[in-house]
């Protein structure tokens, strides 16, 4: 049985890749990830406020709420190792390239194009086969048009795109009034791969201290259904390759992202709940549906419940709201 895929131009044994997260940010838990099957891995964030020196309060940031969810804890680093800092980043991409034979590729979260692009050249020669870009924008300027957000995406896919030749992902948001048009200007423009989608952590309110807080929610599978849309949308209407994340949580979570046009599943949540050892039984299962119903490769099922090749394309349209809501007794 072939479980090979090609993502962003790499080369990969399978399709699944745990994402950018805490336990991405330790070279021993990766290890732990590839000997469980890991085919690549998407390591935890560099952000532009790093880069220019904010880290005092990206470290409140990244830790406040997560005492909410005692089942994850255990898998997370010491806040120092997860918040690495610019040099200390580049040092970390090439240590675990020492350390693991799967591709490693960065992750650069920021909104603007400056001096930190120049980051993603030395994340290069530190050793990354790739690089993941999270344009994290929350637009709340009641002046800036939806265009001018796009136009963000588009500057900074082409400013990287300018100064490294390693393949460049692209972390969509799920907010985009015109999702496939924006993804094929993407693709246009050189993107080697679009993730579907960011996943935007929502605040609280603190009613006792009237304060306004972080509340950090792992994903469920139920949220794997607006990637699973766009993908199928997407598949064959862009050469990029397509990487589902957010809820996937079980093997047959994966086979849905595969047969709806994936290359890739990235897992982040189920991982952090289970530990590192998951993504084996995630990866059998795989296998095991697989022997069951005869196929033979990843590729022979990739995109076969896509919108271009299923029996009911209007199925991913607006024909599948009314036959929801009407299906309800």
């Amino acid at each position: 049985m072939d479980l090979s895929t090609t993502y962003m131009g790499l080369k990969l044994k399978n399709p699944l890749v745990p994402s950018a997260g805490p336990l991405t940010a330790d070279v021993g838990r990766i290890r732990q990830l590839e000997d469980a099957g890991a085919a690549a891995v998407v390591l935890h964030s560099l952000f532009e406020e790093q880069i220019r020196h904010e880290a005092d309060e990206l470290a409140h940031l990244t830790t406040q709420g997560t005492e909410s969810f005692a089942e994850s804890l255990t898998y997370f680093p010491e806040v120092q190792e997860y918040r690495l800092g610019p040099e200390e980043y580049l040092e970390f991409i090439a240590a675990v390239k020492k350390a693991v034979s799967i591709p490693v590729i960065a992750s650069l979260n920021g909104v603007t194009v400056g001096g930190w692009i120049d980051y993603v050249q030395k994340m290069a020669q530190a050793g990354a086969d790739g690089l993941e870009l999270n344009v994290y924008f929350v637009a709340t300027d009641p002046a800036l048009t939806s265009a001018k957000v796009e136009q963000v995406y588009m500057d900074i896919l082409k400013a990287v795109k300018k100064t490294v030749k390693i393949p460049v992902a692209m972390k969509l948001s799920p907010f985009f009034s015109a999702t496939t048009a924006m993804a094929k200007r993407l693709d246009q423009a050189g993107a080697d791969a679009l993730v579907l989608f960011n996943r935007f952590y929502q605040p609280d309110i603190d009613l006792e201290a009237l304060e306004v807080v972080p509340n950090l929610v792992l994903s469920t599978p139920h949220e794997m259904r607006l990637p699973l849309r766009w993908i199928a949308v997407l598949y064959g209407q862009v050469q990029a390759s397509l990487a589902a994340t957010t809820g996937i949580a079980s093997g047959l979570d994966a086979l849905k992202m595969l047969m709806a046009g994936a290359d890739a599943a990235q897992l982040c949540s189920v991982l952090l709940r289970k530990g590192p050892g998951e993504l084996k039984v995630i990866l059998d299962d795989l296998r095991t549906w697989m022997e069951e119903h005869e196929y033979a490769s990843v590729a022979q099922m990739k995109g076969s419940m896509s919108q271009k090749s299923c029996r009911d394309p209007a199925a991913f349209e607006r024909a599948n709201y009314m036959k929801t809501l009407n299906s309800y007794v």
